[in-house]
């Protein structure tokens, strides 16, 4: 089990954060609404144990089973009591600054949230009110910036990568910064860690102030990937397919790095996107990249691609193996294409409002063995739609590798079937077995992989 020195502690926000009503203080008290203060506690407990090596949210949820936050209402706005909280959060007594941040972005985001849904002021049944409920979520936590130049690149990849793969992600990140591009991921380890700690160097060459690391994730994923602390805008969204929508209208690009079923699930989510009809015309850089000893990678994925989706999905993208320059460049010759189709529209820099997002992609999926089994695997539907289920199997593989829930499952039911078409099933059991193969998949307890999935074709 996962054990370390904890301490207790009492810290107040820096900066600002708007003071809390009382109502909204009992929210997130234990003796107010339980799950809303169990939510706050878990992704309090993962930014807290930022710099954790584990990857499993189960785990550190146990080795932390007396963690507690208690919230006090004050004249001057709020303060947080922790008890039996990791040590290593701590400096001298005081807490890290970008961890403090982090703390209070998490206490914010989950306020809202249940604020917005409690006041019924999101419209959950249709298309335009879950986008617009994306928009609110990034505009209260002040990430919409009206008027800035486009330059944000969203970089996707695996948490758990090799030491070369890591470098190079570092080496792509160092060629996006001399270029003044800022840096969005899923805000964890790994790729998410990477292309940040590369762009620092570079802005700092380039004599850059005010540069943007934004990390987007979600209460599930959060636990699993404590936060890195090169972020410094974090945004939790409530649920993975608001995180995915928020990638995808904040990004004016996405470099997608090895990884596996998580970058896999990443990776179709945006196919799907791109190859609907309606956005056949609009511009969206995707680059495919990696370094020459991920180049096997690289190409199954590919292979997949062009086997379920076929020539036009592979289309939207392109592949560039080990040339981190070429990617930046690529890049950075996109997003101008992005700035005059967007300027020549009429539409915002800050959010893309044009690109049409199909209701498959936005509402929650919920991986039980039903739904995984139910999933339409076959070619019986338009191909955007066999990329939202292809998308959502891999959602699946990823909450029964790593979500304490999906764990939960997979240890009480057995693993996942998944059904489908002998063409599309066949060229996914290679690609899930290659994951494996290339150690791509999370070993728990650095044991070899026990699949939580059964591909059934």
């Amino acid at each position: 089990m996962l054990t370390r020195h904890k301490i207790n502690a009492s810290v107040s926000p820096k900066g600002s954060l708007e003071t809390l009503s009382q109502r909204e203080v009992q929210q997130l008290r234990e003796t107010g609404s339980g799950s809303v203060y169990a939510l706050f506690r878990q992704c309090a407990l993962a930014i807290l144990n930022t710099g954790s090596h584990s990857d499993n949210a189960k785990t550190i949820l146990e080795a932390y089973p007396d963690f507690e936050v208690k919230i006090h209402q004050q004249d001057r706005g709020i303060r947080l009591e922790l008890i039996n909280a990791p040590a290593d959060a701590f400096v001298d007594g005081e807490m890290i600054a970008s961890t403090r941040e982090m703390l209070f972005s998490a206490l914010r985001d989950i306020v809202y949230t249940q604020s917005e849904l409690e006041n019924k002021r999101v419209d959950v049944d249709s298309s335009s009110g879950l986008t617009d409920y994306v928009f609110h979520l990034l505009r209260n936590a002040r990430t919409l910036r009206a008027g800035a130049e486009p330059k944000m690149v969203v970089c996707w990849g695996g948490h758990s990568i090799s030491t070369e793969e890591y470098k190079y992600t570092k080496k792509v990140g160092h060629e996006l910064g001399l270029r003044a591009l800022d840096v969005c991921t899923g805000c964890g380890p790994g790729v998410m860690k990477g292309p940040m700690k590369g762009a620092t160097i570079s802005h700092a060459k380039q004599r850059i102030v005010g540069a943007r690391y934004l990390g987007l994730t979600e209460p599930g994923i959060i636990a699993a990937e404590a936060p890195n602390p090169i972020v410094n805008e974090l945004v939790i969204l409530p649920d993975i397919e608001k995180r995915l929508e928020a990638f995808v209208r904040i990004g004016h690009g996405i470099i997608i790095f090895p990884g596996g079923a998580g970058t896999a699930e990443e990776f179709l989510y945006l196919l799907g996107i791109l190859m609907h009809p309606d956005n056949a015309e609009l511009p969206f850089p995707l680059v495919l990249t990696g370094p020459l000893s991920a180049e096997p990678y690289l190409q199954q994925l590919h292979d997949f691609i062009g086997a379920t989706l076929g020539r036009e999905a592979q289309n939207r993208y392109v592949l560039i193996p080990n040339d981190p320059a070429a990617v930046a460049r690529h890049m950075a010759a996109g997003i101008k294409a992005v700035k005059q189709f967007r300027r020549e529209r009429n539409d915002a820099f800050h959010f893309n409002w044009l690109l049409k997002i199909d209701e498959s992609f936005q509402y929650p999926f919920e991986p039980t063995h039903e739904a995984m089994a139910s999933l339409n695997l076959t070619r019986e539907q338009p191909t955007h739609e066999l990329a939202a289920n292809l998308r959502r199997a891999f959602s699946g593989i990823v909450a029964g590798n790593v979500k304490a829930h999906g764990i939960q499952l997979i240890e009480e039911h057995g693993p996942y079937e998944l059904r489908g078409d002998k063409s599309i099933m066949q060229p996914l059991d290679r690609l899930l077995q290659a994951f494996v193969e290339q150690h791509r998949m999370k070993l728990p307890g650095g044991s070899a992989y026990e699949p939580c999935y059964r591909v059934v074709s």
